[in-house]
């Protein structure tokens, strides 16, 4: 027996004195899927224009070594970060990471054929595929303005677009055997004072009936909504009353809600409540904002922790989508995309170790005392012990990765 077996053996012992069976809480937490997103791995550059700078509100600040030069060395730096992350794991990739082959096309005219090597890639790995249109940073058009802008020459060129990431995400579902969720998110907005905000709202209603008109049978639609952003300071037109709204009313969607796209004050997982209640499914991208939606990198923080409780506490794990996004230029890319991974993973199981219904009891019956001295207690519990051993049964280093760290 391991040190790490023996340690697990105390702590299973010390939850089950709490009411919880840490053996069912690793079975299920193995099962859970975390979407992993691929941009950390480059700053979101990708491989349509990667010299140019990002736009549309994208930004990625600091210069740390290990940026790759290279398609081959970006898969290369996507598959060392992989084998850190223990789970289920799932890869959510956006438009930009596609390989021509060649071909001069727009993306507007972009199929499945540009992301073949995905789909094999893929299948070697053992993940599933997630993906996002990339209405932002073309340098041929406002990134301000894409499926709200008031040119219909200019606004067709991003349904188009909309309409085939649609067809590649049910490419990537057929493919693997599970549904793709395609998740949709524009910069547009204004930077100052808006005086006509239904306009575009009517205009983005109608380029969505449009981008959706088609049902598909492998790939799931989700609108991100955001409050602010760098450019649209002032007005957003895809907020998340919007998409709630139109999620609600057309059935064409699910909403994707984003940690940084809220006030600072806002609490994201109590708001899932909201959505469960009418049987709503909901993507999640699990990011820090520090201050704004300045995507650092995950850590367990108090935010991270209510969102996985509030997952758990409802058995909602197959109505709540959960995937990461951020990107940080400061940090070694391939330990970003890790830590920010396994810290997501790891609130998911601290949630999980609550003694949920017992807790939903004592709140029945009235007895906050004894629910606050629970939860109390629970925060001092060995769940360390817990995370070792989970890493350990799926052959995914514990804490001594952190030992081959040598750069920045």
């Amino acid at each position: 027996m391991s040190n790490v077996e023996r340690n697990y053996q105390i702590a299973k012992e010390m939850y089950a004195e709490m009411g919880v069976d840490t053996d069912a809480v690793l079975k299920k937490l193995a099962e859970v899927p975390i979407s992993v997103h691929c941009w950390q791995i480059d700053d979101l550059h990708g491989f349509e224009f990667p010299a140019e700078a990002m736009t549309g509100g994208i930004q990625a600040t600091g210069n740390a070594p290990g940026l790759p030069k290279d398609r081959d060395e970006y898969f290369a730096n996507l598959s060392k970060a992989l084998k850190l992350i223990p789970g289920t794991t799932r890869v959510a990739i956006h438009s930009t990471y596609m390989n021509k082959h060649g071909k001069n096309i727009g993306r507007n005219e972009i199929g499945p054929e540009e992301f073949v090597e995905w789909v094999d890639y893929a299948k070697e790995k053992g993940v599933k595929l997630d993906f996002n249109p990339t209405y932002f940073s073309h340098p041929d058009f406002d990134a301000s303005s894409t499926l709200t802008n008031p040119d219909e020459g200019i606004r067709n060129y991003w349904i188009q677009h909309g309409i085939a990431c649609r067809k590649i995400g049910d490419y990537f579902g057929r493919e693997l055997g599970t549904k793709c969720i395609t998740n949709h998110w524009i910069g547009d907005g204004s930077k100052d004072t808006v005086v006509d905000k239904l306009t575009p709202r009517l205009i983005l209603k109608d380029s969505l009936d449009k981008i959706f008109a088609e049902p598909l049978e492998h790939n799931v639609d989700a609108c991100e909504s955001k409050v602010f952003g760098i450019g649209s300071e002032s007005y957003v037109p895809g907020s998340n009353e919007f998409y709630t709204e139109y999620a609600a009313h057309t059935g064409k969607c699910i909403v994707t809600m984003d940690a940084g796209h809220f006030h600072p004050t806002e609490s994201v997982g109590s708001k899932f409540t909201s959505y469960l209640a009418f049987g709503d499914e909901l993507m999640l991208h699990v990011s820090r904002p520090v201050r704004w939606d300045s995507d650092h990198v995950v850590i367990i923080d108090d935010a991270t922790r209510e969102i996985m409780e509030e997952i758990v506490s409802y058995d909602a794990y197959d109505r709540i989508h959960i995937g990461t996004d951020y990107f940080d230029a400061s940090l070694n890319r391939i330990a970003a995309t890790a830590i920010g991974s396994r810290s997501a993973r790891k609130c998911l199981l601290l949630a999980m170790l609550r003694p949920v219904d017992e807790l939903k009891k004592l709140e029945r019956e009235g007895n906050y005392t004894k629910r606050l001295a629970l939860l109390e207690e629970m925060k001092t519990m060995p769940a360390g012990l817990v995370w070792d051993y989970f890493c350990e049964i799926q052959g995914v280093p514990g804490k001594e990765w952190i030992r081959d760290l040598s750069t920045k």
